[in-house]
């Protein structure tokens, strides 16, 4: 007798089949990354200096604070408060980390949009706001501090991305206003649809609310993001310190901004293996030897998926217990929508104007 929860579940097998290819590609840069390193360096890896572990703990809450600042500060224009901005951006990073395809992402702009007083297009466009910003910093730090090793391609890139990251910060910062006259005028010539006109709209709130920010603004945002990539640095630069790891002064700066840049190449959730693979380089063509650069790395990389994936759960976990919901959250993943068009109909129904500043 068959019954229905017995059913397969066609969407969660669709998401499964594409999480094998991330984690396929994890498991062969975790391989390529420690082959070769035996278990006894392993168990060499020693805290030297004790007092650099301050360090790390200060920087990580200093780095993931700002984070939550910076995001209230480009929802300003919605109202939300620092304590629900923090809340569900800690939430979201933490389920990027343990959920395949970003579901972190997707849940902050679909799942909270309710809690923020906010449309989904208009937090839409503050998390590309903070990905450009961030690849910004990142790429700036690569360039600043790549080693003479780094490959001519791997300088190309690093060059091309620092070129689209300036082209989407500057359109975004500076030309909004003129980008959002140019899509009235370009929708304008179109044929007229329900559909389109949901489009737009989407495409108009998402604009406009990148437009209130303003340029002095936008140049808060940017400084914020410089002092948070800073934290980020010196949490490496501590956790160096604090195993007596050999390389120059330099080499956890480069690795801080490789290791995070890994983040583009499709893996498995949290970046395994080429995180791990991107600092070991990094450190390796700055003097640093191959077995205590890679240990460096997947320690680390372990303190940063614990502190953060740990504080993000527990502040979801202690506000469903608040609001009393007993939804079972991989239930409500699978509400999540596949597209943004499933939502555009219902999107704009949520506030039909950009929110204005108060």
């Amino acid at each position: 007798m068959s019954s229905a929860s017995s059913v397969p579940n066609p969407k969660s097998n669709r998401s499964l089949i594409k999480t094998l290819p991330g984690l396929s590609i994890s498991a062969f840069f975790l391989w390529y990354t420690f082959t070769g390193i035996s278990f006894a360096q392993m168990r060499s890896l020693r805290v030297v200096h004790p007092a650099w572990l301050v360090g790390v703990l200060a920087f990580t809450v200093g780095s993931y604070t700002l984070r939550c600042v910076r995001w209230t500060r480009m929802m300003r224009s919605t109202g939300a408060k620092f304590g629900v901005c923090a809340r569900v951006l800690m939430t979201s990073l933490a389920a990027n980390n343990i959920l395949p395809l970003r579901i972190g992402d997707i849940m902050r702009v679909f799942t909270y949009a309710g809690d923020l007083g906010a449309s989904p297009s208009v937090i839409l466009s503050t998390v590309i706001l903070e990905k450009l910003l961030d690849i910004f910093v990142l790429v700036l730090l690569f360039v600043r501090f790549m080693g003479p090793g780094v490959a001519p391609h791997s300088r190309q890139l690093a060059e091309t991305l620092l070129a689209i990251s300036s082209v989407g910060l500057l359109v975004l910062l500076v030309g909004a206003g003129a980008l959002e006259a140019g899509l009235r005028r370009s929708f304008a010539k179109l044929p007229q649809s329900a559909r389109l006109s949901k489009v737009e709209d989407w495409l108009l709130l998402a604009v406009g609310c990148i437009r209130q920010i303003g340029v002095m603004g936008s140049l808060l945002l940017l400084v914020q993001s410089v002092v948070i990539w800073g934290c980020e640095g010196m949490i490496f630069v501590s956790a160096a310190r604090a195993i007596g790891l050999v390389t120059d002064r330099i080499g956890p700066w480069q690795a801080v901004s490789v290791a995070n840049l890994s983040y583009l190449i499709p893996s498995s959730p949290g970046a395994i293996g080429t995180f791990e693979w991107a600092v070991k380089t990094s450190l390796m063509s700055h003097g640093g030897q191959q077995g205590p650069a890679a240990l460096f790395g997947l320690a680390l990389h372990a303190w940063l998926l614990i502190s953060v994936t740990g504080s993000g759960g527990l502040i979801f976990l202690v506000h469903r217990a608040r609001i009393h919901n007993h939804t079972p959250f991989l239930q409500e993943i699978d509400t999540l929508p596949g597209d943004l068009v499933d939502v555009l109909p219902h999107d704009v129904t949520q506030r039909d104007t950009p929110p204005r500043v108060d």
